[in-house]
């Protein structure tokens, strides 16, 4: 299958050295990190611009973060980005409760030597980026984390799914972060690393258990 769907596969139609894919992950880090602010109108020549890319990219890009649900297609008003929905970043939460855990215990089972190194080394420039306040870099290690965990169970189905969820909870993820003290953020990276450790020595219930304590809690549960 072609297009967006197989969007996780690390070769193909998505490959990561093609221009729409440089262009996709550009646009959704922007989405995410609040730099293209919920529901502003995405102008194709002002993105082909603003990323040095062609328009035919950009539309491209764009028409798989419409398929994730992280941009809107609107009549007489064209691309927006989506709201960032508290509603269905709780939805989210409940189905990564759902999924996460037995992926990473998938991952734990059934990776392969050469899926290591991005997800044992996914933050090892954690400490630098937390000192430096730089939540751009601290995005790119979390997303190339889950990835990379994700690539892992060699489930292809179940790695879109995930990723799909993860960018959706991720921009929760980001506005939580800004609020965190350094202490708090680095907490956040040792439980990553954690359950990093327990995929490397292809450990799943010590995984799936390090995935829940991950996830940590939805959205309600920080109003109540």
């Amino acid at each position: 299958m072609k297009g967006p769907l197989n969007s996780v596969e690390p070769s193909g139609d998505w490959a990561p050295g093609l221009q729409k894919a440089r262009i996709y992950e550009l646009v959704l880090m922007d989405i995410i990190l609040g730099e293209l602010a919920p529901m502003q109108v995405l102008d194709e020549k002002v993105l082909a611009s603003r990323y040095a890319g062609g328009v035919s990219g950009v539309r491209d890009a764009l028409g798989r973060l419409a398929i994730e649900g992280l941009v809107l297609r609107r009549p007489r008003v064209g691309t927006v980005v989506a709201p960032l929905d508290v509603t269905e970043i709780e939805h989210a939460f409940e189905v990564r409760r759902m999924l996460e855990g037995r992926t990473a215990a998938l991952a734990a089972r059934n990776h392969r030597p050469e899926d290591l190194p991005a997800i044992v080394g996914a933050f090892d420039e954690a400490e630098t980026a937390i000192a430096a306040g730089d939540f751009r870099k601290m995005l790119a290690m979390d997303h190339s984390f889950h990835r990379a965990v994700a690539f892992a169970t060699h489930n292809p189905t179940l790695a879109r799914f995930v990723i799909a969820l993860q960018n959706t909870a991720t921009r929760y993820w980001i506005w939580q972060m800004e609020k965190q003290s350094q202490e708090d953020q680095m907490r956040d990276v040792i439980l990553h690393r954690s359950l990093a450790e327990a995929i490397a020595r292809r450990d799943p219930v010590a995984a799936e258990a390090a995935c829940a304590q991950l996830i940590g809690d939805p959205p309600s549960a920080k109003r109540s």
